[in-house]
């Protein structure tokens, strides 16, 4: 079992453990061995740090096994440097969200902790799938945890939240099964990506196979205008749902844009990249205003996270090396920011079981502690600089730039309403006087909540101050995909 195998299997091997411990009485073993199997799958992930070649455009750590000889079906794996990363990323956040869940759930301990311990072992396998089949079962699979983690440990409109979720995101990938069907019959045979991302497709087919693509990417992401399934579930899912859904499986759409319409429809993702470009261009301003009417604290937050993914798909659809590295690097800070700020919110509704921003006012003066953790988060959620959420959007920013002037002017003029809509929400919240008896009998954040949010405090300020090393990783891959799909639209 190679490096990559170990990083799938390790937490969905766990998770699979915790789900048969049954009873409620035995929470505080399923909680510490939760934390153990989340620690332990993160630790596997770091020798693939260690032995990463940064110079090389190829996938490496490659895994290849035969799984289903009569379709020729391959157990595939395969990193480089744009998937690297959310490989990480995910054990990461996994061990944020268990130690985050830690008391706030009391029933079904089980059940929820094995969830996202079979959930981050299925996203892992989404970054990490070079066989066109393996890569969809690891994209579908990822629906089911996550639709039991919203329907089961939701709000009081859970049903129709995981529903909704579940019905967007499904109707998407049909299209997208049907794309990956035409390409093994037009690659006589094969799943392999690699393969299908040297297929010479004529202009028609490209367009096809590039909307077929994006009606599951797309949706998943999600863009404007299919974003609505977003906020309904955010507000309904529980804490560490909304911390894992926009930190990681918003990026899973992203990704599928990489990996798949960029390479294997070249022709048609430059023919149509104006209207990528407009779409999120309209995520980023358009939802930014939506955001600030909000008075629900997770819908804001869900809002944000559209408008800021607008700034991932606008840098992949100007092709140059500073928007899709930009790009990337702002899904790995939304990453890091999102979940914060959703976690964050969560600390509150524990104590208060409350999101509404009117319920809050003064937190400042009961919980000094939170109160400077939250305002750190809200300052990268604006793109303060020395925090990882300027990292990314600047560097799209120039790369939009250096495609065309207004382009970049529209796109930074659209930070102006995140800091609006954030610095708002903080203002409201958290400043002024004490507001009613429920802040007023508030308690500062204990150790346990206290780790949580400097693990994600601490990767927000790396990345911010020093995200070199992120930016090293990806730059032979980056400039690999450019070269291949400038290529493409030469011949």
């Amino acid at each position: 079992m190679g490096l990559l195998s170990l990083a799938i299997w390790t937490p969905i091997a766990f998770g699979i453990i915790l789900l048969a411990l049954g009873r409620d009485d035995q929470a505080g073993v399923v909680r510490w061995i939760a934390l153990i199997g989340a620690v332990v799958s993160l630790l596997v992930t770091f020798p693939l740090y260690t032995q990463f070649d940064a110079s090389l455009a190829t996938m490496q750590f490659v895994e290849k096994l035969p799984w289903i000889d009569r379709f020729h079906v391959e157990y595939y794996l395969g990193v480089d440097g744009i998937s690297f990363w959310f490989v990480l990323l995910t054990a990461f956040i996994n061990v944020v969200v268990v130690i985050a869940s830690w008391e706030s759930i009391t029933q079904r301990v089980n059940q929820y902790m094995g969830a996202f311990l079979i959930l981050s072992g299925l996203m892992i396998g989404v970054f990490c799938a070079l066989d066109g089949l393996l890569f969809y079962v690891f994209f579908e699979a990822t629906l089911i945890p996550m639709y039991l983690i919203i329907g089961i440990w939701g709000g009081p409109n859970k049903i129709y939240a995981a529903f909704k979720f579940f019905l967007y995101t499904l109707t998407g990938s049909l299209l997208m099964l049907v794309a990956l069907v035409y390409l093994y019959i037009k690659s006589g045979g094969s799943f392999d990506l690699m393969r299908w991302h040297a297929l010479p497709l004529d202009g028609p087919t490209q367009t096809l196979l590039f909307f077929a693509f994006f009606a599951a990417f797309a949706v998943k992401v999600p863009m404007w205008p299919v974003h609505t399934w977003l906020p309904d579930v955010h507000v309904e899912a529980p804490t560490g749902g909304s911390a894992v859904l926009a930190a990681i499986m918003l990026k899973l759409g992203a990704y599928g844009f990489l990996r798949f319409s960029l390479p294997i429809a070249p022709d048609a993702a430059h023919e149509w990249a104006w209207l990528m470009i407009a779409l999120s261009l309209i995520a980023v301003v358009y939802v930014g205003l939506v955001a600030m009417v909000q008075e629900d604290m997770k819908k804001l937050v869900a809002y944000s996270s559209v408008a800021h993914m607008g700034f991932v798909t606008l840098g992949f659809f100007i092709f140059n090396d500073l928007g899709v590295s930009g790009g990337v690097v702002q899904m790995i800070a939304h990453g890091f920011v999102s979940g914060a700020m959703f976690l964050s919110i969560g600390v509150l509704y524990d104590r208060v079981h409350s999101r509404q921003i009117a319920s809050y006012g003064g937190v400042v003066n009961t919980m000094p502690k939170f109160a400077a953790f939250a305002l750190f988060f809200s300052m990268a959620n604006c793109g303060l600089p020395g925090t990882a959420g300027f990292v990314g959007e600047w560097m799209v920013i120039l790369g939009a730039v250096k495609a065309n002037f207004w382009l970049g002017f529209a796109a930074a003029s659209a930070l102006v309403f995140g800091a609006a809509y954030t610095l708002w929400m903080f203002k409201r919240v958290y400043l002024g006087p004490v507001a009613n008896d429920d802040v007023r009998a508030l308690t500062d954040i204990n150790a346990r909540e206290f780790l949580t949010l400097a693990l994600l405090a601490g990767a927000v300020l790396w990345m911010g101050v020093y995200p070199k090393p992120m930016t090293d990783v990806m730059d032979a891959s980056v400039a690999h995909l450019l070269k291949h799909v400038a290529l493409s639209k030469l011949n």
